[in-house]
């Protein structure tokens, strides 16, 4: 097993159960950046404001649980991919509505790229109208 592998899914583990960029740095390059088309996240550039745009996230949906269904890593490309789904219910203030008591399931993915053994980037791949939908948000 490659460091790049092991150190994405250590950092996949932190971002997923919320435990923001005090944890994940450790993973990561200080100025590693971040990307994605889904309109929830728009603005984020920086890996740094997606671990704690995820902290975020599970404070108004605490019972947020994630599944890996793939990872893999390419050593040619210094690219680790992984696949999750993700399940939660909006049941705390914070959000962009009081809570709704609605549930979440969304299939999502990300690609990190590594540089000396660290991220450098990541793209999150993610259809969020539908997890937006289905929590009563739009």
């Amino acid at each position: 097993m490659s460091n790049n592998f092991e150190s994405a899914y250590q950092f996949f583990e932190a971002c997923e159960t919320g435990k923001g960029w005090e944890v994940c740095r450790e993973f990561c390059h200080p100025e590693a950046t971040f990307i994605s088309q889904a309109s929830a996240l728009e603005g984020i550039s920086s890996l740094e404001a997606y671990c704690e745009w995820m902290k975020n996230l599970l404070v108004i949906i605490p019972n947020g649980k994630y599944e890996i269904k793939f990872i893999a890593a390419d050593e040619e490309r210094n690219c680790v991919a992984a696949i999750g789904v993700i399940k939660g219910t909006h049941t705390e203030e914070g959000g962009p509505l009081p809570p709704t008591g609605k549930s979440f399931v969304a299939d999502y993915a990300y690609n990190m790229e590594f540089e000396s053994g660290l991220i450098k980037h990541m793209n999150k791949i993610w259809n969020d109208s539908i997890s937006l939908q289905q929590l009563g948000w739009l």
